[in-house]
């Protein structure tokens, strides 16, 4: 470890619908005019690990290879989307790190030697980071998709953000199908009372870590929190940059607001 190094930031960032971030689709502008600014914003890491909502396992799994391929797990969109390439290397080392820092803390894990760059992870790195020259590692999320579990992961991994790795969430902050395509004039509404609340927790100086991390075990508590997240594994990935974050930088900063499909969408900063 370079004691030198500056602390990494931990983001959490919305990856948008499929690959439209990367067709120009109108209702995309603002997320990726954001993606594409972020290398502009934090230090240039020498690793990058990505949690995305896109690869759920029973236990703890990390990406180790060391080229990894593409997965277009979509369906229903031009040819083009099934020709984006992101050639950035894998990092065996650092997905050997991972998985001791896991072991260390008795989380149950592995690695896959097989896993390629899913769309939460490709889309958003190739606007952030196009030149694909910094090695890319995936953790995934747990089937189980328990809030406290995930934030445990990214307590384990917390270390890593002295060692030059970028931590980036990929999920989304609402993630409702049917209300992304609903004519219903309150989806708006109530997508912004679920990132009102949101905001505060990640936020607020007046919360402690305690109950900020009690917040977001208990988030379907939350007002609109089900209608925001059915399902729950799009907002897991801010779980892991909390648990990542939490001991050094408790407090998040918002870095991103915008619309999309009519429905409220943010990005946090942790450092």
């Amino acid at each position: 470890m370079n004691v030198n190094q500056p602390l990494m930031p931990v983001i959490f960032v919305p990856h948008g619908g499929g690959p439209l971030p990367l067709l120009d689709d109108p209702q995309h502008f603002q997320l990726t005019a954001f993606l594409s600014a972020i290398a502009d914003t934090v230090p240039q890491p020498e690793s990058i690990l990505v949690i995305s909502a896109h690869w759920e396992e029973n236990i703890a799994t990390i990406s180790s290879s060391s080229k990894p391929e593409m997965i277009y797990d979509y369906y229903g969109f031009p040819p083009e989307s099934y020709r984006f390439n992101y050639p950035a290397p894998g990092n065996p080392d650092l997905a050997n790190k991972v998985l001791k820092l896991l072991d260390e803390k008795s989380i149950r894990a592995t690695q896959d030697s097989k896993r390629g760059y899913d769309h939460g992870t490709f889309v958003p790195l190739m606007l952030a980071y196009p030149k694909a020259d910094i090695p890319v590692v995936q953790l995934s999320l747990l089937k189980s998709l328990d809030p406290a579990a995930h934030i445990d992961l990214g307590k384990a991994i917390a270390a890593l953000r002295q060692q030059g790795v970028l931590i980036i969430g990929s999920g989304m902050p609402f993630h409702n199908m049917k209300a992304f395509f609903s004519s219903d004039s309150r989806v708006k509404e109530r997508s912004e009372i679920f990132a009102s609340w949101l905001h505060e927790t990640l936020t607020d100086h007046q919360l402690d870590i305690e109950e900020k991390e009690k917040r977001l075990i208990e988030w379907a508590k939350a007002p609109e929190a089900k209608f925001s997240h059915p399902r729950e594994e799009h907002l897991l990935p801010l779980h892991v940059c909390f648990g990542a974050a939490c001991a050094s930088t408790p407090d998040a900063e918002s870095i991103f607001s915008g619309l999309l499909f009519n429905t409220r969408i943010t990005a946090y900063q942790w450092g």
